[in-house]
């Protein structure tokens, strides 16, 4: 039953995203990037009905980053502080202080799948090595997400120029949240982690190759 809920999770997160892909290429970028909002939304609820919870300090843990991240960009958005001097576009969904709601669940999904990766790398189970890898893979991800992001009206830094700044702030708010969720989480899930984080980079890698 649990392989059979995977499987159709992963499915759904591979159509979703060449379906969107396809879309934003041949048909239509802004109708499909309209759509941004409710991707990232089913992709939450995917990720969150194949983790397993044991505990109120997992799921504290979790609040923990999600607020980490909202906080972060609040700052961000508002003062031009950690990341550099930015807006979010319209695309995100409802905004708290100038920040989307999903923007923090886009932090907890992103911890979550890079440090359930790590954990696969990191033969020796080593925490710190695993908060590294984590982070780098977070780092990797939005290298590919900033050249595209103001294209999909999910994001722009004034001038259209990504400050290295904001690479900065990255590295800094995801070692933390790396730290909070492998504190807490020592059993991993890869196999779905795996395919959501390699279909989101595909997804971006491809736009970025397509249309700049």
């Amino acid at each position: 039953m649990k392989a059979n809920k995977k499987n159709i999770s992963i499915f759904i997160i591979w159509l979703v995203h060449i379906s969107g892909l396809l879309g934003m290429v041949f048909y239509d970028l802004d109708f499909f990037a309209g759509y941004t909002s409710i991707n990232l939304f089913l992709m939450s609820i995917i990720l969150f009905a194949n983790i397993k919870l044991n505990n109120k300090n997992q799921i504290f843990s979790l609040l923990l980053i999600f607020l980490t991240g909202m906080f972060s960009e609040f700052i961000g958005v508002n003062y031009g502080l950690i990341f550099g001097e930015y807006i979010y576009g319209n695309n995100l969904g409802f905004k708290l202080f100038g920040v989307p709601f999903l923007i923090g669940l886009n932090w907890v999904i992103l911890t979550v799948i890079c440090a359930n990766i790590a954990s696969i790398l990191i033969k020796n189970n080593s925490t710190l090595l695993i908060i590294i890898v984590g982070t780098s893979l977070m780092l990797v991800m939005d290298f590919v997400m900033e050249p595209i992001a103001p294209k999909l009206d999910l994001w722009r830094f004034n001038n259209l120029v990504v400050p290295t700044s904001n690479y900065i702030g990255w590295l800094i708010i995801s070692i933390l949240t790396q730290t909070v969720y492998n504190i807490q989480f020592k059993e991993k899930e890869f196999k779905l982690s795996f395919n959501l984080y390699t279909a989101i980079f595909t997804f971006f890698v491809s736009l970025n190759l397509i249309l700049q």
